[in-house]
């Protein structure tokens, strides 16, 4: 399938991400839940580690558009 698809997806759900965080108190981001591999762990800390997570992924494919020359 063309790229265009899996962007349009990732900018949607980003999308729904903001509009939740933003309806968020910044207690909200203090509540904690167990994550299934790291344990209890707060909202604050998991949305940190997802935005480092994006930066880290597109990082990724930035350095092979370089060296592929695309």
């Amino acid at each position: 399938m063309p790229v265009e698809v899996s962007l349009a997806l990732t900018r949607a759900l980003h999308e729904r991400w903001v509009a939740l965080f933003e309806s968020l108190s910044d207690k909200d981001f203090q509540k904690k839940f167990v994550h299934p591999e790291r344990g209890p762990q707060d909202l604050e800390t998991t949305v940190a580690l997802y935005a480092w997570h994006s930066r880290h992924h597109t990082a990724h494919i930035t350095s092979l558009r370089t060296r592929m020359g695309w």
